[in-house]
């Protein structure tokens, strides 16, 4: 019956600290601070560059398919197995480098809209004084939404 006592005592006052201690945090966040949020996928959607990108990359696996198709009928055409060994090797190797060369500047073109969204994103939190930015899909409630003005910013 003592020890019960016991920890029910160290119980509640373990409780009561936490309670004290989270109050205390949630009292240093100052009255004016600002909290906005973004719908990321959103401006993604509707930025012209992610759209111009899209196209670019269509347009690249579609000349990436046709060099396939190409490589195809010149191994059918060759008799030699000797020739067809060699050709399906430099056709292979020219197809890797097309690829990765394809798949490094998709990466590179895709981190500067990234670089240039996050860049339009601080700039606009600056500027209004928003002390911290979250993605919409994160927070469950407020935040003031700057999804429309930065969807006009980004281009």
């Amino acid at each position: 019956m003592k020890n019960n006592w016991k920890i029910l005592t160290i119980s509640l006052l373990t409780f009561t600290l936490g309670l004290t201690a989270g109050n205390y945090a949630i009292s240093d966040v100052p009255s004016d601070y600002k909290v906005a949020v973004v719908d990321v996928q959103k401006i993604i959607s509707s930025s012209s560059q992610v759209k111009a990108l899209k196209e670019e990359q269509k347009k690249k696996s579609q000349d990436l398919a046709k060099f396939v198709e190409n490589a195809k009928v010149s191994l059918d055409k060759e008799k030699d197995e000797a020739k067809k060994k060699s050709l399906e090797e430099k056709y292979n190797k020219e197809f890797q480098t097309k690829r990765s060369s394809i798949a490094k500047n998709y990466e590179t073109k895709l981190l500067e809209i990234d670089k240039n969204i996050t860049n339009i994103i601080n700039a606009n939190a600056k500027t209004n004084g928003y002390n911290l930015v979250l993605a919409k899909g994160v927070v469950l409630s407020g935040g003031i939404d700057i999804t429309d003005e930065i969807a006009k910013q980004v281009k």
